[in-house]
């Protein structure tokens, strides 16, 4: 199963820390030789999903056309990383029955530290009333009731939370362990090395 497709889909608070997690993974997976494609929200919006607002029906749309692209690219043995906010249950476990292969993490971090952080300047926007229906704040965010995997990044170094994202990999038997993965490495690099190619 290690070379399975699989979807890591994370939700969370705008400033959560979602991208970050995406970029670390995405770099660590390609590492290990596996195509990995990232739909981050913004990209996604830009290029997907353009022309849609921030009611419930396009959030909605938005997600559900995550989700299918992920399905796609899932079941041809490609693993994705949606890093979008995903507001809604409902949506997120439409995606989950569509793709099959998916491990949600909740990237958990309070209001306020998603504030201070304000990566973007959206917070600032809201506050100055330019942006409405900002998720969290006057629009719901509904956590997920039974995600894989939770990750604090409030209390947990982004260090900490990608090792506890690989483990619990490993663990759904989506992954090799580390070891497993450089032992092998160490068979094929011996083997070019004897028939002289290094």
């Amino acid at each position: 199963m290690t070379n399975t497709g699989f979807t890591i889909w994370f939700t969370g608070l705008s400033g959560s820390g979602k991208s970050t997690l995406s970029e670390v993974i995405e770099q660590r997976l390609k590492a290990r030789g596996r195509n990995v494609e990232v739909l981050d929200g913004d990209i996604v919006r830009t290029h997907l999903s353009k022309g849609l607002g921030f009611s419930r029906e396009d959030r909605d749309t938005n997600i559900k056309r995550i989700g299918f692209v992920c399905g796609l690219l899932t079941r041809n043995g490609v693993v994705c990383i949606s890093a979008a906010i995903a507001p809604y249950r409902e949506a997120r476990d439409w995606a989950r029955k569509e793709i099959g292969n998916f491990v949600e993490v909740y990237v958990k971090c309070p209001l306020d530290v998603c504030r201070q952080r304000d990566v973007k300047g959206l917070y600032k926007l809201v506050d100055e009333g330019k942006i409405k229906n900002f998720t969290g704040v006057d629009d719901p965010y509904e956590e997920p009731l039974y995600p894989e995997l939770i990750v604090e990044t409030d209390k947990e170094t982004v260090e900490e939370s990608v090792t506890r994202i690989f483990a619990k990999l490993e663990q759904l038997g989506y992954l090799e362990s580390e070891e497993a993965h450089e032992d092998e490495s160490k068979i094929v690099t011996d083997r070019l090395a004897a028939l002289g190619y290094l």
